[in-house]
């Protein structure tokens, strides 16, 4: 598969690939509300699943799409795209070599969750994707309020936490924490035709 400006294959991810689909996996996200999401590894996959990657003639990973497969359901794990290759078509190209494999699996739907990143709700809503559901991912930082929070005996209070909230909360935790980000789950069925919205039956517990 080429595009005008530069040439790359869709293939099966392969363990050989792990240093270079991590290396993919960072720089992509370094740019992101997700640059503190670091692997020194890369997990492995439930399966079923779906694992491909994007690569250069020279066999550097430059692209990236993990999908786990549960029933009839199936979910985006990972979508990246190295910054130096972005805006050449290779997330959708890695997206359309999935969707078939996706149907012959059984799956009939495809979601993914996300941040506020533009171009990341560009690309879902671009795809075939609708806004399913959304709530906010919550840190707690250094200086940020405390109150509330409890650890075993012996222990400070955190330093540092991650927490999901609940979206009616939203302008209370941006009052609360520095930082805040409303996290989206898209949805598409996998023959390409339009989902209606509804509560996903997995929606994150914020309670």
């Amino acid at each position: 598969m080429t595009t005008s400006s530069a040439p790359f294959a869709v293939r099966v991810y392969h363990p050989a690939d792990e240093r270079s689909w991590l290396r993919c996996r960072v720089l992509s996200f370094l740019d992101t509300q997700y640059y503190d999401d670091v692997r020194p590894r890369r997990v492995d996959l439930v399966e079923p699943a779906i694992a491909l990657v994007a690569v250069a003639p020279s066999a550097e990973v430059i692209g990236i799409l993990d999908i786990e497969i549960d029933g009839d359901a199936a979910t985006i794990d990972t979508v990246a795209v190295h910054p130096d290759h972005q805006h050449l078509g290779i997330a959708t190209a890695l997206l359309d070599a999935a969707l078939p494999q996706l149907g012959a699996r059984g799956a009939t739907t495809l979601d993914a969750w996300t941040r506020e990143d533009i171009a990341a709700n560009r690309w879902y809503l671009g795809n075939g994707f609708v806004e399913n559901f959304r709530y906010p991912h919550v840190y707690l930082s250094d200086g940020d309020d405390d109150r509330g929070f409890q650890t075993p005996d012996g222990l400070s209070t955190p330093v540092t936490a991650y927490l999901h909230g609940r979206i009616d909360d939203e302008a209370e935790l941006r009052a609360r924490y520095r930082r805040v980000y409303i996290c989206r789950q898209y949805i598409r069925s996998v023959s390409g035709t339009v989902t209606a919205p509804s509560r996903p039956r997995d929606a994150p517990n914020a309670g």
